[in-house]
Order: structure tokens, then C-alpha cells, then sequence
């Protein structure tokens, strides 16, 4: 997504410098596709980065690694005088997190995380109906997401399936709907506690199936033609292309079984959060269901508000799957709000709407992240930029779910990390 945005609409406001990888062959395969669009990048694996920053002379750095990572390239970028754009995750623990704090207060340079759902036209519609107070003062807020068997699947195929890389959904998804209640309340968590488990993606519903020749992935597996999980990476090309024709540099598997023993991921979890202003947060998380969406209630002293959204499944970076969008775009199918005053009668609310990526949010992002201030003089009433205080708050209710979930206990996310 950024490095299209460089080349297009945002070329003259930046260029890429360049891209540091892992996997040599994906490394070539992205430095090949930016010397086509007119850019000469550095190029490094993980132990260059440091000296590739250097030898690029880069302003600033888009960490877009495995979660697990973040910290490092974060960290590494701040130190070397750069700012950071972080996609969310800020972080997968604690420990992590803080590192992020200081190398920011040592650094004094800048950390964004983007959190594109804030920038989405209904989402930012429901802050501005909550702060005009036509439901009196926020009390309550239930809010429910579901992924389907397509899109949620896919977490369990990937790196994601283990909390050493991810920390799990609750840190890695629900980071985005953490921030999202962060943002909308306009408080702090103070505590929280969860309960969760993986009850659908496991060895014993496959029997259930009759999947019992299953492979370690999906490429060549004998239940190939009976299983409805199936992912055939050679009939997608922007799989193959970026995963499966490097598998050789280091053996990362796209499509790893969805039923493994080896994953210790939740796929269903609920939490329940305190709020420094009151207000109690009731939030289910679930990702084997039969579509992909969520729902919002706000209920306050005035009203209720209430927001549905149905959204189109995908398979991350993949533009064949839930139609001809491109990778990671979340078609609007089906939004409604509707307002409940205490003492009146239902009023249906026009819901914003946008182009794009999530709901129109990616554009808006984008251009908050390139455009020039000076040029594009939009002021931000919403408070949508997300600096890595933001990104910290939204990421610690996740790392204090999953330690509530292994321990039984209350955890207060603002006792796990100092300086914040």
C-alpha cells in the first residue's frame, strides 16, 4: 500500500530509498517492481539495515515485519535519527512496548502507528455523534467482530498462529478495535480482564470433517478436494508470486494447515475493560463465523446508538478473493446506525461513506501520512493521527487480555509499562 502510494499519487511527496527483507528472493522481487516504477533503492537483509539507513539517507521508516519485529526496526530507525510509521501493531508484549517508549523519549523523534479504521468516514461519524452528546454520557459500549471462515482462517495459516510472533488476535486484531474504543471514548483502559480459547481451529474439528489425511499445508494435501479450507497458493498469483516462488530463501509455509496442533492462537475470546472515565467495555472477538463484520452499541444516558457493518471476506494480499478489490480492501456491503433517544423515536442516520480500502479509510490515511501539512492544510478536529502513546494504549489492552487469559487475574494495562 505505501509503496503504490510512492509511486503514484504521493511521488512527488516522497521517495523510496530503500527496502530491507528477510527473504532474499521476495527482497529481489519488490526491488525489481521499484526499479520499475522509477525508484533505485538500497536493499538489505535484517543485518544491513542499520548501514542501509545510513547509505539511503532516509527521513523516515515503514515497519511493516511480522509483529514480532516491530520493536527492532522501530527502535533501530529512531535511533538512527528517522521517524517511524508503524503499521499496528505498535507491539506484541510488554517488554517490547517499552523499548518503543524510550527510544522515543531518547531519540525525540516521531512514531506514527496507522490505524486506518479511524480515518474510515462511519467510523469517524460515530466520534463526531458522540462528542455532540445525542446520547447524553457513554456508560456502556458492546462491541462485537467477527471474521469468517475465509478471511479468519487465514490468521491460522500464517505467522499469525503463534503468540511468539503475533500475539495472538487480541493483540494483532483487536488492536484496531482497542484503539477504535480508545479513540471513541476518548479515555484510557484501566483494567481489564478476558477469557478465551481455540475451539473451532483444532485437530478434533478436522476428524469432525472427515479431514483425516490432513498435511502439514495445504499444497498437496490428499484432503485437498474435501476440505472447505483449502488454499491453492499456485492458483492465486500474487500468492505464488510473492510466497510461494521464495519458499527455497527460508522455508516460510503461506498455507499451513488451519487445524495444526501447533497453533496456540485463540480463535474466540471475550474482554472486558475499565475505563479511567467510567465507562465499561464489554468486546467478543470470533473468527470462524459465516460472514465478516461487527457491531457497535454505545449506551448512554440519553440513548442508545447503534452501528452493524457487513463486510466483504478476503485473503490478505490476495486481489482474486471477495471479488476484484485490491489486497486487504474491505468492501462496504451492508452499514447502518441507527439512534435510540431515551424518550423518542428511532432516527436511521445517513451513514459517511468512502472509496477505497476500509471504508475509505486507506486514502485519508495516506494522505495524512505523504501530503505535506502546508499543502494540504486539513486540520485534524478528530484527533485521527495515532502517535505511539496511542499505539501503546491499544496494544497493551491486548498484552493484558492475553495475561488475564493465562493467569485468571485482572491486569492493569498502565501498570505494565512506565513513561506512557
Amino acid at each position: 500500500m505505501y509503496s503504490l502510494a510512492l509511486a503514484g499519487r504521493y511521488r512527488e511527496h516522497g521517495e523510496l530509498v530503500g527496502l530491507c527483507d528477510r527473504n532474499a528472493g521476495r527482497l529481489a522481487h519488490r526491488v525489481e517492481w521499484a526499479r520499475g516504477a522509477g525508484f533505485a533503492p538500497e536493499a538489505c537483509a535484517p543485518d544491513g539495515f542499520e548501514a542501509m539507513l545510513a547509505a539511503s539517507r532516509a527521513d523516515c521508516v515503514i515497519v511493516a515485519t511480522d509483529d514480532r519485529a516491530h520493536d527492532r526496526y522501530i527502535c533501530a530507525a529512531l535511533e538512527a535519527g528517522c521517524d517511524v510509521i508503524s503499521e499496528k501493531p505498535l507491539t506484541i508484549d510488554a517488554e517490547r512496548c517499552q523499548a518503543i517508549i524510550d527510544a522515543v523519549e531518547t531519540s525525540g523523534r516521531s512514531c506514527r502507528v496507522t490505524f486506518n479504521y479511524r480515518y474510515a468516514p462511519p467510523r469517524s461519524q460515530l466520534k463526531e455523534l458522540l462528542a455532540s452528546g445525542v446520547i447524553g454520557e457513554v456508560v456502556a459500549v458492546d462491541f462485537e467482530w467477527l471474521l469468517d471462515t475465509q478471511h479468519g482462517a487465514d490468521y491460522f495459516r500464517r505467522w499469525h498462529r503463534r503468540k511468539e510472533s503475533s500475539g495472538g488476535l487480541l493483540v494483532h486484531k483487536a488492536t484496531h478495535h482497542f484503539d477504535l474504543v480508545n479513540w471513541w471514548l476518548d479515555s484510557l483502559p484501566e483494567a481489564v480482564h478476558a477469557t478465551g480459547a481455540r475451539r473451532f481451529y483444532t485437530p478434533e474439528t478436522a476428524e469432525r470433517l472427515g479431514l483425516q489425511r490432513r498435511a502439514a499445508r495445504c499444497l498437496e494435501c490428499p484432503e485437498a478436494a474435501s476440505c472447505r479450507f483449502h488454499l491453492d497458493l499456485r492458483a492465486r498469483k500474487e500468492l505464488a508470486a510473492i510466497y510461494l516462488a521464495h519458499e527455497g530463501h527460508d522455508g516460510y509455509w503461506r498455507d499451513r494447515c488451519v487445524f495444526s496442533d501447533a497453533i496456540d492462537i485463540e480463535d474466540s475470546a471475550s474482554v472486558l475493560v475499565d475505563y479511567r472515565n467510567g465507562v465499561k467495555l464489554c468486546y467478543s472477538l470470533c473468527a470462524f463465523m459465516p460472514y465478516e463484520g461487527y457491531r457497535i452499541v454505545f449506551n448512554g444516558t440519553e440513548g442508545r446508538l447503534e452501528h452493524h457493518c457487513r463486510e466483504s471476506s478476503y485473503i490478505s494480499g490476495d486481489s482474486g478473493a471477495g471479488g476484484d478489490s485490491p489486497p486487504g480492501v474491505l468492501v462496504r456491503e451492508e452499514t447502518r446506525t441507527e439512534l435510540f433517544p431515551l424518550f423518542g423515536d428511532p432516527v436511521e442516520i445517513e451513514v459517511a461513506t468512502g472509496e477505497g480500502g476500509h471504508g475509505g479509510g486507506d486514502a485519508r490515511l495516506l494522505e495524512d501520512v505523504f501530503a505535506p501539512r502546508s499543502e494540504a492544510d486539513r486540520p485534524d478536529p478528530l484527533g485521527r493521527a495515532a502517535d505511539h502513546r496511542a499505539g501503546a494504549w491499544a496494544c497493551l489492552v491486548g498484552i493484558a487480555a492475553n495475561l488475564a487469559i493465562e493467569t485468571g487475574e485482572t491486569v492493569r494495562p498502565g501498570d505494565l509499562v512506565r513513561g506512557l
